[in-house]
């Protein structure tokens, strides 16, 4: 029995895979640093840390945080994003799944961080949400770190108006035992302020 279909799919049919792929590819060549969620993350982190990339797409941040040090392994429900993964970094762990039944995967729990960027959440199936922040959470281990990114309204957002308001986020974060720890705007560490239209939030699952 398959769930509710999630927003990426409906936008892409699941077959973005490739292009993605070089969209970022055509940043990178131009200059642009394409590391920036993979340099927030590994600030966090002690070395050879444990990390789940959930939403991981193409593997482009598992990627860099491998090269950094760091055991990753990406999960995503798109298997045009992780052919591309599976091809650009083969010995990396890449698995096929839905966020929201992390638990049938066979993950050790334990990670030191589990990361959602790229709007993952937003772009979850529509009822979803709090599931999958349950599931990220029951996968780290106490004070593990829970590291989001999302748009916060149209323009920072492929869809016409936001899904996920920060008071709804925080609201699952809390039910599933996690406290927010730090807020930005941007992957670069910018301050966080009222009516931005872009939130880096970093929760911590709580130790008891």
């Amino acid at each position: 029995m398959t769930g509710p279909r999630d927003r990426w799919s409906e936008l892409t049919g699941g077959h973005a895979g490739e292009e993605y792929s070089q969209r970022f590819a055509r940043l990178a060549a131009s200059g642009h640093d394409i590391h920036g969620e993979a340099t927030f993350c590994a600030a966090l982190l002690k070395p050879a840390a444990r990390i789940l990339d959930a939403g991981c797409g193409t593997g482009r941040i598992a990627i860099r945080l491998a090269e950094l040090g760091h055991h990753c392994t990406g999960v995503d429900v798109d298997p045009s994003m992780l052919a591309v993964a599976r091809r650009d970094a083969p010995d990396q762990e890449w698995l096929l799944g839905d966020l929201a039944r992390l638990d049938t995967l066979g993950l050790n729990p334990g990670f030191d961080l589990a990361l959602a960027a790229g709007n993952v959440i937003p772009l979850l199936a529509d009822g979803t949400e709090a599931a999958v922040v349950r599931q990220l959470a029951a996968v780290l281990r106490p004070a593990g770190l829970l590291v989001t990114g999302m748009g916060l309204d149209a323009a920072h957002l492929p869809l016409p108006e936001p899904t996920v308001t920060l008071t709804e986020f925080d609201h699952w974060c809390a039910q599933a035992g996690l406290t927010l720890r730090q807020r930005y705007a941007t992957w670069s560490g910018d301050p966080y302020y009222e009516g931005c239209g872009y939130a880096v939030s970093v929760h911590s699952r709580l130790t008891m």
